[in-house]
């Protein structure tokens, strides 16, 4: 794991070379300073306080002043330049996060979580953050105050040095302890808040399906539990954490109790002057706060260590629809889709979900997928722009698979209406614009025409610049599938593929927007999946689906009198005078 720390930190921290360099400067000016203080002192009490000699104490007590102010403006500079790298090199790791993250395909996504990639982008980013701090104000300095504190020391008495010895021994060994004690924790307490987030994010997005089942006391019990284990983990780690301080501070008192006692039988005997053991303790002091420093260092690197390897995790997972290191040609967009003996099976199914798929979308052509629940519908759409890659076949854009495609150009050419529709936090203009950042107000405003949604926009104080909160849940289920249909509108891509996108619409509202979508779509090419059959009565083909395979295709009265699935299917929906019609 510490591998992994180092690695991440050097891999992100080099940009930041220039910033550390000036953190080495100054903490050292600061740190020689604050090892010349001592000595400065022990000569005021040995040789001014005791000959009375005056001007000797005012003019090294100057000096004195002056290397505080001098230590002072260092330490401060070297916290600012070192807090300043820090907090970059925290942004560019949650920006290599996000990247990474945001060229996911679904099998990704899913494999992580989106509760674990939001705490591995934030808390655990942070964690690692912190350490980062830590290493450019404590570890550049810490080694340099030891070193000079020992040798400061030896200078004012070598008598005493082995007093320096024990409690440095001490005080490593039972922090030492604790270390061994806390590592194991960090990781489940990281495991802990994933896991916290987890069921957080599945309370608040289901709201409303607790409250219809009246839940509310399951899901509290839920997160109690959850919260209960991360408080638990969190107390054990606090508890160490607690033990430390009075720990150094009785390694501390000890020694500088024996210091003096050792100290005073030397001053007796002539070998060490009151100013020396004055001296010698501010550098016993020194460097046990040094020791102190490091290890807490040492404390924050294993969570920080746990962290970077839940980073470097996310880091190392290439997607699986990772753009290709060639692509093609960019062809011209004619919304031409050939799928060519397709199918595919999600990692560590038994069965493919889609089995031996061949068919083609045509400009100008409507055709229309319908079938059960499961039968992989869904699936289907999600080939066409890319969002998973066929385990077998090919899937053809305009003449070209889909994964010798520049992944901007395929997905410029793919209108997607999921089969649940998101809005993003905005305005109703911003989401519109989504696909056309440079779509004009009467462009949106016709799409939203077209969409059948001009009606509700207008009744809104804002119109188009109306607020939509986060997944567009202050608009109804209807309200936000047409906004999601009049988005792809906008895009004016060379395919359309609707993903049972009128489920939420009233028959008259859905008859509307299909006799309206006519002319707009009318050279492109549109897929349309749907579970209502009078969707898809004025279809040029319909494929039927069942199992992943196609059962049956051809238009809705070849299906009704040929096919047995489909007319399972009508029969179940619509009257024998629908039917018929």
């Amino acid at each position: 794991m510490l591998g992994t720390l180092v690695r991440l930190i050097g891999r992100f921290i080099k940009p930041y070379w220039g910033l550390l360099t000036v953190v080495l400067v100054l903490q050292l000016i600061a740190t020689v300073m604050s090892l010349y203080l001592p000595t400065l002192n022990a000569r005021i009490i040995d040789e001014g306080v005791v000959t009375g000699d005056t001007n000797f104490i005012w003019g090294t007590g100057g000096i004195m002043l002056a290397l505080s102010a001098v230590q002072g403006l260092a330490q401060v500079g070297a916290v600012w330049a070192g807090a300043n790298a820090a907090m970059q090199f925290g942004r560019d790791v949650r920006a290599a996060v996000f990247d990474r993250a945001l060229g996911f395909s679904t099998r990704e996504l899913n494999k992580f979580g989106a509760p674990s990639l939001i705490t591995r982008n934030t808390n655990d980013v942070l964690q690692v953050q912190q350490l980062v701090l830590m290493i450019s104000t404590v570890l550049i300095s810490a080694p340099i105050t030891m070193v000079g504190g020992v040798v400061m020391a030896l200078r004012e008495d070598v008598g005493l040095s082995w007093t320096i010895l024990a409690a440095v021994m001490l005080l490593g060994a039972g922090i030492a302890v604790l270390i061994y004690l806390m590592s194991p924790l960090f990781s489940i307490q990281q495991t802990r808040i994933d896991t916290l987030n987890r069921v957080l994010r599945e309370q608040i997005t289901g709201i409303r399906v607790v409250r219809a089942f009246v839940r509310e006391p399951h899901e509290a019990q839920r997160f109690e539990k959850a919260n209960g284990e991360l408080v638990d983990t969190a107390t054990r780690v606090g508890r160490l954490m607690a033990f430390m301080f009075p720990f150094v501070g009785f390694v501390m008192n000890i020694s500088t109790v024996g210091v003096m006692w050792f100290g005073a039988f030397r001053i007796e005997n002539g070998d060490l002057q009151i100013g020396q053991l004055t001296a010698f303790l501010s550098y016993l002091a020194q460097i046990l706060i040094s020791v102190m420093m490091t290890t807490m260092l040492l404390v924050l690197a294993p969570r920080a260590a746990v962290c970077a390897d839940r980073i470097d995790a996310v880091l190392k997972t290439e997607s699986t629809v990772a753009p290709p290191a060639n692509p093609a040609p960019t062809p011209q967009a004619r919304g031409e889709v050939v799928f060519d003996r397709v199918s595919f099976r999600y990692p560590g199914a038994e069965e493919p979900v889609l089995k031996d798929l061949t068919f083609e979308l045509k400009p100008g052509r409507k055709t229309a997928i319908i079938g059960s629940t499961g039968s992989g519908k869904t699936t289907l759409t999600n080939l066409i722009p890319r969002l998973f890659d066929a385990t077998e076949g090919r899937v053809l854009v305009d003449g070209v698979d889909v994964r010798d495609f520049n992944p901007d150009d395929l997905w410029a050419r793919v209108g997607l209406v999921p089969q649940k529709p998101y809005l993003f936090t905005g305005t109703i203009a911003s989401n519109l614009r989504y696909g056309r950042p440079d779509a004009t107000p009467e462009e949106l405003w016709h799409a939203i025409t077209v969409a059948q949604a001009r009606d509700f926009v207008e009744e809104k104080e804002g119109q188009l610049e109306s607020p939509i909160s986060q997944g567009g849940t202050n608009v109804s289920g209807g309200q936000r599938q047409r906004l999601a249909i009049a988005r792809a509108l906008v895009k004016k891509p060379s395919v359309y593929v609707f993903d049972d996108s009128f489920s939420a619409l009233d028959v008259a509202t859905d008859a509307r927007l299909r006799a309206a979508l006519e002319p707009e779509t009318a050279r492109a090419s549109v897929l349309v999946v749907a579970q209502r059959v009078s969707t898809i009565t004025d279809a040029d083909e319909i494929l039927v689906l069942e199992h992943g395979e196609i059962v049956g295709r051809g238009t809705h009265s070849e299906l009704l009198a040929t096919n047995e699935t489909y007319q399972e299917i009508v029969s179940s929906q619509l009257s024998a005078e629908e039917a018929a019609a």
